[in-house]
């Protein structure tokens, strides 16, 4: 997997929506599963969100279940996160990460490779 860059994030008031984007440098796009991760100030980082490789199954963290939405466009080497009825504590800097196996998983341990991060603030 080479490099992982997020876009996407900014500042929204509370209700309102963004997508983060996630872009990766890779001929083997599919073999990755992807997942989104956050990170509040003086918190731990946190999962989000995951796809699989084909796209086929995802895992959300209870906070937002109903609100995100995670997806892949495996032509594009993209993955997005929908981000819907926002909430200060949404506040975060949100990353991407991938790891070298199709299956989902939660624990940011299991994840190889990082993007930078994206700021996301929820103003309320």
């Amino acid at each position: 997997q080479g490099q992982l860059v997020e876009s996407g994030g900014g500042l929204v008031q509370a209700g309102g929506s963004l997508r983060l984007s996630c872009s990766a440098s890779t001929r083997t796009f599919t073999r990755y599963a992807m997942g989104w991760f956050r990170q509040a100030p003086g918190k731990e980082r946190e999962f989000v969100a995951a796809i699989s490789g084909s796209g086929a199954n995802t895992e959300y963290t209870d906070s937002v279940k109903g609100r995100f939405t995670i997806s892949r466009d495996n032509a594009k080497n993209v993955i997005y996160l929908q981000m819907n009825s926002l909430k200060p504590e949404d506040t975060a800097v949100y990353y991407c990460a991938s790891r070298v196996w199709s299956e989902i998983e939660t624990g940011k341990d299991a994840y190889d490779y990082w993007g930078q991060g994206t700021q996301v603030t929820v103003s309320s």
